[in-house]
């Protein structure tokens, strides 16, 4: 049986529309896309970052493929350049309606036949938990550095869980204690597949896949997933996460490049290496 084809998602001619369907639905497609050199450079860039020895590079369970880089928007000049992209803060700022600053930055690569599962999730679960977040008012915008169709995996959202709370908490005494645990295939916080799969009943999923540009932002407590990459396509998925100024976590313990300390505001500026155009 072949696999449904996807429905389109809503064009949306300003942030202000887009924000109005992410509240109502936890997600929503960004009214402008990123240029083809745009991609490109940073495509070149964090596949040569990916390579690189240290801390914020995570590996798959074989320990020799890239799974995700975490902060390299403080260590590299086109990723800094990138969170300051009017276009992106502008659409946080009108989805948050209030300044924002980056909370976290990564990039998550399913390497072709390699890249594994990302089970069923919310994000605010780990912010909250381990960071302590006061609220969810915080946006993931998510920036396609590859085509995303559905045999690579790409990301499911299940439309209107983002109103329903944090689901399936373990008990404090059975938490993890290190961070590895929240950006591993074996996540420390997950909802349950039963329970992911009911509510896909209820509520259906929305299948984020379309060509290397496209942008997307969805709600932290949105449930989640993606599947193993089975195809011979790489899918890389760069993420910025914009949190209200004002919803910082007070004492954060997780490393700086998962839980960024620099909460001042982001002040929005054009890159001529980086041009947005208009969805459509």
């Amino acid at each position: 049986m072949s696999a449904p084809t996807p429905t389109p998602a809503p064009v949306h001619d300003t942030a202000r529309d887009a924000a109005d369907h992410y509240h109502r639905h936890g997600w929503c497609q960004a009214p402008f896309v990123l240029g083809e050199e745009s991609v490109t450079a940073l495509r070149s860039r964090v596949t040569a970052l990916g390579r690189q020895h240290r801390p914020e590079v995570v590996h798959e369970k074989d320990g020799g493929t890239t799974r995700a880089i975490h902060g390299c928007h403080t260590w590299d000049e086109l990723c800094a350049a990138l969170v300051r992209l009017p276009e992106l803060v502008g659409l946080a700022e009108a989805i948050l309606g209030r300044a924002v600053y980056v909370y976290q930055f990564k990039v998550n690569f399913k390497q072709p036949r390699e890249g594994a599962a990302w089970p069923w999730h919310q994000d605010y679960a780990f912010w909250s938990e381990e960071d302590g977040m006061p609220a969810p008012d915080a946006v993931n915008i998510a920036v396609a550095l590859d085509d995303a169709h559905p045999g690579n995996g790409p990301l499911t959202l299940l439309p209107g869980t983002h109103r329903l709370g944090l689901l399936d908490l373990p008990e404090r005494a059975a938490r993890s204690g290190h961070w590895r645990d929240h950006v591993s295939a074996d996540l420390a916080y997950t909802v349950t597949p039963e329970r992911a799969g009911r509510l896909a009943a209820e509520r259906g999923t929305r299948v984020l896949v379309g060509p290397a540009g496209s942008v997307h932002a969805f709600h932290p407590s949105i449930v989640h997933s993606s599947t193993d990459n089975l195809s011979d396509d790489r899918r890389a998925l760069l993420l910025i996460t914009y949190n209200a100024v004002d919803n910082a976590p007070p004492a954060p313990t997780r490393p700086a490049f998962l839980v960024a300390r620099d909460t001042a505001a982001v002040r929005p500026l054009p890159d001529p290496r980086l041009t947005p155009r208009p969805l459509g």
